[in-house]
């Protein structure tokens, strides 16, 4: 059960993903399915056609045809359900990937009725495969349709405006799957970029494939310092970005930021880890800002509920529902960051008028998986009667963790929804109050763990 997480389903090939699993998988998720057709792609990822024969036999034992897109990014293969392909539009898709993970790992993200398939489904669907017979081999109905020529099509027309731009444009792949539509929207945009690792391969001989990873931004830093005016990286499937400046790593939360400088007072979803600057900006130019439960999957449900134009995650996910479809995309988040040099826009000058805080990255704490939301509970029950010499707390926001509201800043512990570990982040104005933030909630989290 240990493969069927949050927001996906993931673990090591052959070990964890294997024929057995897989099949089964495939299987279970076709009975959760009402439409025919099931739109599947898959990342670089050496055993990622493998799965992908495997899945296929379960959806179709299940009762469903396939439509092959090959290899594709996984925003290509959101891209699908909102597509028809030979009048056929697919009730759900699967994409084959194990995004940033080492390249042993792989893994499936769902969608059904163009919604995340996640959380109690993805539970509910393991139970249901734990427990069930192999189901037999039938004739294989797989169709091929070629999304990544529909998808670089589209953004080309979307963005014609920036056709010819003469801003120096450099990117790194990772060896991931971006590279496959990237080169083409350059060249058809005649854009002045240049690519590195931009050939697909699974086994990531230059770097892992995880932007949020400053050891991983060290090869795309030197090409923007040497000939670039701005650099992008992109993860192993391409649904998150790294977009930085001579000057800046830019955030997620600070991307927001800036993507809503053409728009119309936007709403705006943004997870519990995002600076506290991003809300209050917003606030103050009439935008409504909402903070959410971290996860692309609970993002993107909280962003259909609330009808929200835009959404972000600080690791780089970037959602539009502005002139797009809502789920995250860090292709189309490239062109649109694009459009704000085009237009004018200063992205460093804007950056330095924001209010300067001291922000950590995320910090990890080892845990167990039996333990990780124990302690969680336990912070809260102790912070109803905060220890002595605790930062006197404004309030607490409990939607995803605990969020510590203090007079200058916050504090977030919240347990990971994918790995054993407990994330914290903290944030203020002043350099020492971050520290000691930092120090009063690690104190907190041994407390809770003694109390267990």
């Amino acid at each position: 059960m240990s493969i069927y997480r949050e927001y996906d389903i993931r673990g090591i090939y052959e070990q964890e993903l294997n024929e057995q699993s897989v099949v089964r998988i495939g299987y279970v998720l076709a009975s959760k399915i009402e439409g025919e057709y099931v739109a599947v792609g898959y990342d670089a990822r050496s055993h990622s056609p493998i799965l992908f024969e495997y899945l296929v036999h379960g959806l179709n034992a299940g009762g469903k045809k396939v439509l092959d897109m090959g290899l594709v990014p996984t925003p290509v293969n959101y891209f699908a359900n909102y597509q028809e392909w030979d009048a056929i539009t697919p009730s759900a898709s699967v994409m084959i990937t194990g995004s940033h993970n080492p390249s042993e790992y792989n893994g499936f993200k769902i969608t059904v009725d163009k919604a995340p398939f996640f959380s109690e489904d993805i539970y509910a669907l393991g139970r249901e495969c734990e427990t069930m017979a192999f189901p037999a081999k039938v004739a294989r109905e797989v169709t091929k349709i070629n999304a990544v020529e529909r998808y670089i099509d589209f953004l080309v027309e979307e963005f014609q405006h920036l056709k010819g731009m003469d801003t120096r444009i450099v990117y790194d792949c990772g060896n991931g799957v971006a590279g496959i539509v990237t080169e083409d929207i350059f060249h058809n945009l005649q854009l002045n970029a240049k690519g590195l690792y931009v050939d697909p391969d699974g086994t990531f001989p230059n770097h892992h494939p995880d932007p949020s990873d400053e050891h991983n931004l060290e090869d795309i830093k030197k090409l923007l310092e040497a000939e670039g005016d701005i650099a992008f990286a992109y993860d192993g499937d391409a649904d998150r970005i790294a977009v930085l400046t001579h000057k800046n790593n830019i955030k997620g939360d600070m991307m927001a930021l800036l993507y809503t400088m053409n728009m119309d007072k936007p709403t705006v979803v943004g997870e519990v880890k995002c600076s506290q600057v991003m809300y209050d900006e917003l606030a103050k130019r009439g935008c409504k800002a909402i903070m959410y439960k971290t996860g692309h999957s609970n993002i993107k449900v909280k962003m259909k509920e609330v009808k929200a134009d835009l959404a972000c995650e600080v690791s780089g996910h970037i959602f539009f529902k502005n002139r797009y479809f809502g789920y995250d995309d860090a292709i189309y988040a490239t062109l649109r960051m694009l459009e704000l040099i085009y237009e004018g826009i200063d992205l460093d000058a804007e950056l330095a008028k924001l209010p300067q805080v001291f922000s950590t990255e995320e910090i990890k704490v080892e845990t167990t998986e039996r333990e990780k939301f124990k302690i969680i509970d336990k912070i809260k029950e102790l912070l109803q009667t905060p220890p002595a010499g605790f930062p006197l707390i404004k309030d607490i926001i409990e939607v995803d963790g605990v969020r510590i509201n203090f007079e200058n800043g916050w504090g977030l512990v919240r347990a990971s929804n994918t790995t054993p570990v407990l994330v914290t982040r903290f944030e203020s104005s002043s350099l020492e109050n971050a520290k000691l933030y930092e120090r009063k909630i690690n104190d907190l989290i041994l407390q809770a763990k003694e109390l267990l």
